[in-house]
Formats: C-alpha cells, structure tokens, sequence
C-alpha cells in the first residue's frame, strides 16, 4: 500500500510496531502489529475521519470506536473476536484486538459461490452462540453480515466488528437521520426507528443465511431507501436453494419481532440442520440426530433415542440463557397403531382406541378375504392388490416376488396400492449408490435415486416424500406431485441423499412413501457414504490463500484480502 509507512517508521503508543496494512474499510484503517512488549503479532484498528466532519462527528466517531472495545471487552465467547488493548496515539484512539488467520464469510461466498444448506446452517449455529453471549452481557451488535464473520484457519467461527454496538442503558452515540447498520441486514423495526433488540440481531442473522445459501439478500434494491422500503413492507422471496434450512429463513425473518424465531428454537434447528437432518417449522416434528426419543414408524425398525442412531451425536442442550426456558420437546412421528405413551388415558380415549382396533380387525378380514380370492381365482401377477369397496388399502403383495433386475445394484420391485378407482405403482432405482471422499458430500457426487410413479387414471395429485432406514435424511418433508387430465400416467422423481458420519462410514437404505391416494413404499435401496477425512468444520480457503487472512468492513465495505493474515474485525 503506497505511501503507509513500513513496520520499521513507527510505533504506536510505544508499544504496536506497525508491520503492513491489512485491509481498509469505510471508518480507516486496520493493521498488523507486533507488540513489543509480548512478542506476539496482533491486530490494530487505526481511525482515520472522512474529510469533511466538523470536529464535533470526529470525536463522536472516535467515541464509537472506543465504545467498540468497551462492547466486545464485556462478551466473553471463543466465537467473539478478543480486544486486548484501548491506546491513544496522534490523538486518535487505536484498538488492539486478537489476529485472526483466515477467511470472512463474504470473501468465502465470492470466491466460492452459495453454501450448501448444511454449511451454512453450521456456520450459522456458532454465530448465534456468539450473539447470545452477546446479549447475556446486554451488547446488541446491530451489524450481523458476511463481512463481520471471521472463518479462521483452525475452524473456528468469530464474529467481529462491534463498532455500532449499543450497550443496555447507554446512550446512543450516533449522527441525526444515520442509518445504524447494512440497510439489506438491518430489522424491520430498526429501519422504522423502533429501539432495536436481541431480535433485530436474529434477524440479521436469518438474512446473513438467506444470502449464504441464495448468493444474495432478500431485500436488495438499487438505493438504501429502496432497501428500507422493501425491508418494512417487501414479502420474502421464497428461497429456492435452501433446503433443510428453509423452516429456519422463514421463522427468523418474520416481520414482527414477537412472532420472530426464538433464540432456543433457532440454536436447535441449526443443529439439527447443521448436523445433516431435516426439521419443520417451529413447533413441528423434527427427524435427525438431535431429535427426542421417537416411536418407530412401522417398518423403520425400532425407536431411536436423544443423540442415537447412525447419524452424528449432538452434545447436551445448551439453549438456557436470557430468552427464556427452553422450548418443550417436539413430538415426534407417531407409529400409527394408536396414541403416544405419555397420553392421558381418559375414558373416551379408551372408547376411540376400542373402536379403532375394531374397524382394524374388520379391515384385516376384508384384506385376508381378497388375498384369499387372488389364490383362488383372481387376477395374478398384477403387481397391487386392487381393494373391493369399502376396504382398507395395501401395499402390494407381489413385492415379496422375485422380480427380475436390469440393473447390478440393488433394485426393488415396483410396489402399488389402490382404490375403487385408482391405483399407484412405484419403483425406485440407483443412480448412484456410493461415495468415498471428503464429507459432506457435493451434490453431483452423493448418492442418487430415481424413481418411477404410475397412475391409472387422471386427474390425481400423488402425495410422496423420500425417506431413510435411519431416519437421518437431507429430503423434505412431504411433497406432492399432480397428474394433469389427460397428460402421462407416469412420473420420474429424482432425489439426492446428503447425509453423511463425519469421520466415518453411513450405510443406510432410502425409500420412496406415499400416503395418497393410498398408502404404500418402495422396497429399500441401499447406499453407503465413506467420508475420508473429518467434515470441515466451517473453515474455507481458496486456490492461494492457504495461511492468508483478510478483514471486514464495519460499515458495509470489506477489506481486501492480504497474503499474510487477517484481523478480526475491520473498520
């Protein structure tokens, strides 16, 4: 940087041998020191004043500077960049804070493009640890955004930059009419001059995934008045590349802050998105590693515990803090076979279970009475057992048949169910059925499946989903699927399978299910994942910039990368 003074020219406060510049944003400067004192290399945020401002805005703009120590010194986390030191030199105020080696966010997603849901939710996880020690020490940030996250070398995930922090009972230290904030990041209640609280930050922070998994913010316009505008009154574009981490965009970008997702809730549904299973919305029921002890659906063997089965183990819950208690269990998927162990047994519950088993035992001597005419004269090898009226549906009884295979991997044969009018048959197939290689695995390389929907007659809408023998899956939920009057009576369906044992090997099975208009599955089809290294814990680098560090803007400009290393916050 031409014109900077070399680190043998000065000095700061006697102490902070400057080494080189690392990166500027729109309040100065931020530089790598030596501390002559310690012997260690450190970070040093330098303000430099635009021109223009009258001496009363420069020693308000020194004054958040020193307010940015006075923040980040109060939050005690590893996920919190560390301020060492507060010194005056020139008569500007310069703060010393902790080096770190690495990555910002936004530097990761231009260089490498949108996260993968699981990454990003991942990420997102730890920066919402870092705020709610934050706001357990009364410190709103009010600037959660790519370029104020720090993705370092050894894995960690920091946020930076608490230049525009406001502390809890002090008073604000900012210009008439300045927009606190990235307009794009900023809360709906922020941008109506509403007092921002620990929700405004959750909110940036739903908008920071948004932009991670989408390669761009929801509210983006071409002025910040527009932004604003958008922000306030705008409906959120419905995200097209997240995933699993969808229920989560939504419940965090809610307009009203008392409808917002809790603090709690989005710390649990990070984890389990983060850890490579699917959850609903808040309240709903939840499937991966960190769900609650379940009872089995029929078929999926038996119930899995907190923390058990073949995907990764979850720690304890960690979600008690200032927001409240944490929220209650989810329920999980029931079995079907009658209501859930921890019920009231009440004496019409009692009365709605006798009639059940009733019209069940009704049912199954119907299905026995038709199994036993297809032996005795019906229509053989039909592929479904076709349903008289008034009886319960099945799924095929031809499945357990030999059925010859066109392919070496494992093939299910076609299963069906019907009604007095319709009937549906399925089959699903392997496109690819194992991977080997670094985890989590990239799209074009997980395993993959096919699968084949018939109809017999149209119009029908055909309600499905993807599931696996484990239960841990990166499918959605149920979906659905229309046959349209008079078009094709068959559908391909193609899905592919995500999760993966960090460090490990996953070898589980996927099927297709319907629930309507009957209710049948496919036989299993089995793939295995090998991951051959530890899955990334969220650090990133580039082709060049191994052991390189950048910085972030503090107010909406980031630094540019340097080939040394790179501070935590930037101006």
């Amino acid at each position: 940087m031409s014109g900077e003074p070399s680190g043998d020219e000065r000095v700061v406060a006697g102490r902070y041998r400057l080494l080189g510049p690392l990166g500027q944003g729109g309040m100065g400067l931020v530089w790598r020191a030596r501390d002559e004192v310690l012997g260690r290399e450190v970070a040093v945020k330098e303000v430099r004043a635009p021109a223009g401002l009258d001496e009363a805005d420069v020693q308000r703009m020194y004054a958040r500077l020193e307010r940015e120590a006075w923040a980040s010194a109060r939050v005690t986390h590893r996920g919190v960049v560390t301020v060492y030191d507060v010194a005056t030199d020139g008569g500007r105020p310069w703060i010393v804070m902790e080096l770190v080696r690495g990555l910002s966010l936004a530097e990761v997603l231009e260089a490498d493009g949108p996260l993968t849901p699981q990454r990003a939710a991942h990420i997102g996880e730890q920066v919402l640890s870092a705020l709610r020690s934050a706001h357990e020490a009364g410190v709103l940030h009010r600037d959660v955004k790519p370029g104020n996250v720090l993705i370092a070398n050894d894995g960690r995930v920091l946020l930076s930059d608490f230049g525009i922090a406001r502390l809890e009972g002090s008073s604000a230290i900012t210009m008439t009419g300045e927009v606190i904030g990235s307009p794009e990041y900023l809360a709906p209640e922020a941008a109506l001059g509403t007092a921002p609280g620990p929700a405004s930050d959750l909110w940036s922070l739903g908008v920071m995934l948004y932009a991670a998994v989408e390669g761009h913010t929801p509210f983006r316009q071409d002025t910040p008045v527009a932004t604003l505008q958008a922000v306030v009154d705008g409906e959120l574009p419905p995200p097209r590349r997240a995933g699993a981490l969808a229920p989560v965009l939504e419940g965090l970008l809610r307009k009203d802050p008392a409808l917002r997702l809790s603090a709690p809730e989005a710390a649990r549904m990070l984890r389990v998105v983060g850890a490579g299973g699917v959850v609903r919305a808040e309240g709903g029921p939840v499937s991966g590693p960190d769900a609650p002890t379940t009872t089995a659906r029929h078929g999926d063997g038996p119930g899995r515990g907190h923390g058990q089965g073949r995907g990764p183990v979850i720690g304890p819950d960690r979600d008690a803090g200032p927001y409240g208690a944490p929220a209650p269990p989810v329920p999980a998927r029931g079995s079907g076979y009658g209501p859930a162990a921890d019920s009231p047994r009440t004496g019409r519950a009692g009365l709605v279970l006798a009639a059940g088993i009733v019209l069940l035992l009704l049912a199954l001597a119907v299905l026995g009475w038709l199994l036993l005419k297809d032996r005795t004269g019906g229509d053989a090898g039909d592929g479904a057992a076709t349903a008289g009226p008034g009886s319960s549906l099945s799924a095929s009884p031809a499945s357990s048949a030999p059925t010859p295979s066109a392919t070496p991997s494992p093939s299910p044969s076609p299963s069906g169910s019907a009604t007095p009018d319709q009937k549906v048959t399925v089959s699903v197939r392997a496109v690819r059925d194992r991977y080997s290689g670094p985890c989590p695995p990239p799209e074009e390389s997980a395993p993959a499946f096919t699968a084949s929907l018939e109809v017999v007659r149209t119009p029908v809408v055909v309600e499905y989903r993807w599931t696996t023998r484990s239960g841990v899956s990166s499918a959605p939920d149920w979906q659905a699927v229309t046959f349209e009057a008079g078009g094709p009576t068959v559908r391909e369906l193609s899905f592919t399978e995500l999760s993966h044992r960090p460090g490990a090997t996953l070898d589980d099975a996927v099927r297709l299910e319907v629930r309507r208009p009957g209710a049948l599955a496919s036989d299993w089809v089995n793939f295995s994942v090998r991951c051959a290294a530890p899955t990334p814990s969220g650090g990133a680098s580039s082709p060049g910039t191994s052991g390189t560090s950048s910085t972030s803007g503090a107010s909406g400009s980031s630094g540019a990368p340097s080939p040394s290393s790179s501070p935590g916050p930037t101006p």
